[in-house]
């Protein structure tokens, strides 16, 4: 048996999964559509997935946006945004693609 931590991490799948259907997401809003679609996980697992799969090259990192207002830390906020890399192989969820679908379907009446 291999010692130590395994190297699949289910959480930097199912972010694979939803970087495949939105091509770009920044962390929170990643965190934001994560929790409607797979079971509960805390936002700063989320935020140690997508450094670490930045790391291991699973995700890239598309374009860092600087947002200035009124923040409790001070006048600016960064917004880093994230994309599949080249290890990412997303295997096409339903789950995520009917979420997806359903996001961009119009809303009736």
């Amino acid at each position: 048996m291999k010692r130590g931590r395994p190297s699949h991490s289910p959480v930097r799948q199912n972010i694979t999964e939803l970087l495949a259907q939105f091509g770009e997401l920044h962390g929170y809003e990643a965190y934001k559509h994560y929790v409607k679609v797979f079971p509960k996980v805390s936002m700063r697992a989320v935020y140690y997935s997508l450094r670490n799969g930045v790391k291991k090259g699973y995700f890239k990192i598309a374009k860092v946006e600087k947002k200035t207002g009124n923040y409790s830390w001070g006048p600016e906020a960064q917004r880093v945004y994230y994309a599949n890399g080249e290890m990412a192989k997303p295997t096409g969820d339903m789950k995520v693609r009917k979420y997806f679908e359903s996001l961009k379907s119009p809303i009736h009446s």
